[in-house]
């Protein structure tokens, strides 16, 4: 569903208030759960604001390959935001360990990076500097 449904003025007040205005404006029916992936903490805390405002649910952050293959092996969640240089290495394990396991995922990048491997070269881009508009874009190609 791509439209804003109709609502009566009292569902309206009550949906602005609640923070769910995203949801109406986009059509999505129910916050996501996202795991953040990302090694830099001021870039992860601004992606945390960002999911917060969405009305989106944070499931937890990683800053290194390990702690994250260890999270999506976990799960509970419904998409990632994955920096593509984590502080052990290239996010590119832990991109197929979420490809394996059918969770969507949005590959961060702040530029100047070397294609993806050809396994991830359809995975949606977000390129940085962020910004509210583009994390919501993407977390809406990323879950749809």
């Amino acid at each position: 569903m791509r439209c804003c449904p109709r609502l009566d003025p009292e569902q309206a007040d009550f949906a602005f208030a609640a923070g769910a205005w995203r949801y109406i404006a986009t059509g999505m029916t129910e916050p996501l759960s996202v795991l953040v992936i990302e090694d830099e903490p001021l870039i992860a805390m601004m992606i945390e604001d960002f999911i917060d405002m969405l009305g989106h649910n944070l499931a937890g952050n990683c800053d290194s390959v390990a702690e994250a293959l260890v999270k999506v092996e976990e799960g509970g969640f419904d998409v990632a935001i994955l920096d593509v240089n984590l502080r052990d290495g290239a996010c590119w394990p832990v991109a197929d360990a979420l490809k394996a396991k059918g969770v969507g995922f949005i590959v961060a990048s702040g530029g100047h990076v070397d294609p993806p491997p050809a396994a991830h070269a359809d995975a949606r881009q977000l390129a940085k500097p962020f910004t509210l508009d583009g994390v919501q874009q993407a977390l809406e190609a990323a879950s749809g």
